[in-house]
């Protein structure tokens, strides 16, 4: 049987028709498959990849922790150097009061992690997340995300969720002093790329120091400089009580993290003790990796190149089929008419070369989210690319 055939065979699978793309190599923003095929990355593993596949400083990372040690015990029992590094860093690079890191597994993780914590300090149950937003596929971050498709098959899910649209003023009545906290996305990724107003995000953070409610900012997909700074709160003047982070965060490896003041996360430690745990959360090899790649993403100054990069995907995504193009750095979405043309262009694309994909709640529209590595002459190719997809769909 070939490659395909077994990992159809035996491989789980999350769709009835996956890309079933065989990779065999990946550096920088380049993807080659068995055939030898070679690929521009827009997708960056989903924002995991901002600086770019294997790079050398990452690998040099990993190999070097290996010759260490890898699992030793389950999350905070030993003092593990790779965590306590990376912590300090990300630490160093947030606002004061950020200054406790919880690592996990993934983002959904941590997204549970921050559910947890906020009801534990407030002694509240009710959550405020909003519509199209999307938090992660577990239990939890299931029951707050803002898709009502995505949540009825597994019902019963989490009570006392409310669904609030982003950016209304109205509806931040929804949180009340019985609210424990208000779970956002910065910038809403799989909305189709929909960035908060600069008024609306500070009375939804005036709302919630005024009730007494969390404020939990994700910044899973659209941290490390996706769009445009280090963090996207950063351009909007104001500070979450807890912050999610995920993907970027492990430089190509697999890690989480929920990260807010130690008094807070303090709560976890006792009534109950391990009030949160994790075996493989905040891995050696995961955190020394992902330090690695932060180390680079400053040292490199990548953040600053964001906003050249983003203007001139910009100017050349012009076509009278594309009815919109939105972005914050980059993250972008190209919005067509339908789903059809969206899937139809982006399967053109691929085979042309360009890799991209669709938004779980914005189906119409196509996803541009490269490593932010990506060159000035791969932007170029890649937009060529993807108009003559669109002339000729």
């Amino acid at each position: 049987m070939t490659q395909r055939e077994l990992f159809l065979k035996h491989v789980a699978q999350t769709s009835p028709a996956p890309l079933a793309l065989e990779i065999v190599k990946a550096e920088g923003c380049r993807l080659q498959d068995a055939a030898g095929k070679e690929y521009i990355d827009l997708i960056a593993g989903i924002s995991v990849c901002n600086i770019g596949h294997r790079h050398p400083k990452v690998i040099e990372a990993i190999q070097q922790q290996l010759d260490q040690y890898m699992h030793l015990l389950v999350y905070g029992e030993f003092v593990q150097s790779p965590q306590v590094q990376y912590a300090k860093l990300l630490t160093d690079h947030l606002p004061a009061s950020l200054n406790s890191v919880y690592f996990t597994n993934s983002g959904a993780e941590a997204v549970e992690g921050a559910m947890k914590l906020a009801k534990r300090v407030t002694g509240r149950t009710g959550i405020v997340a909003f519509k199209n937003s999307y938090h992660g596929s577990t239990q939890g971050a299931l029951s707050i995300i803002g898709d009502e498709y995505w949540r009825n098959a597994y019902r019963p899910l989490l009570p006392g969720i409310e669904h609030a649209t982003y950016n209304s003023f109205e509806d931040l009545e929804l949180i009340t002093t019985n609210t424990a906290c208000v779970i956002a996305e910065t910038v809403q990724a799989e909305a189709g790329v929909i960035a908060p107003q600069k008024e609306w995000i500070i009375a939804l953070r005036k709302r919630c120091t005024e009730t007494g409610t969390l404020l939990v900012l994700d910044e899973i997909q659209c941290g490390f400089g996706r769009n445009g700074s280090l963090w996207a709160f950063e351009q909007f003047d104001l500070v979450p009580d807890i912050l999610l982070l995920g993907k970027a965060l492990g430089g190509g490896m697999p890690l989480g993290a929920f990260i807010a003041d130690r008094n807070l996360m303090w709560t976890l430690t006792d009534n109950p003790v391990l009030g949160h745990i994790t075996t493989f959360g905040g891995h050696p090899v995961c955190c020394a990796a992902g330090m690695a790649a932060m180390h680079v993403l400053l040292e490199e100054k990548l953040v600053d190149t964001v906003a050249e990069k983003e203007k001139l995907f910009l100017s050349l995504l012009h076509h009278p089929k594309i009815k919109a193009v939105r972005s914050v750095g980059l993250m972008m979405a190209i919005e067509f008419d339908s789903f059809v043309i969206n899937k139809k262009i982006i399967d053109r694309c691929i085979e042309k070369g360009v890799l991209t994909d669709w938004f779980l709640f914005a189906a119409n529209c196509m996803r541009i989210v490269p490593p932010l590595t990506i060159s000035i002459n791969e932007i170029k190719t890649a937009a060529a690319i993807i108009l003559d997809c669109i002339e000729n769909n």
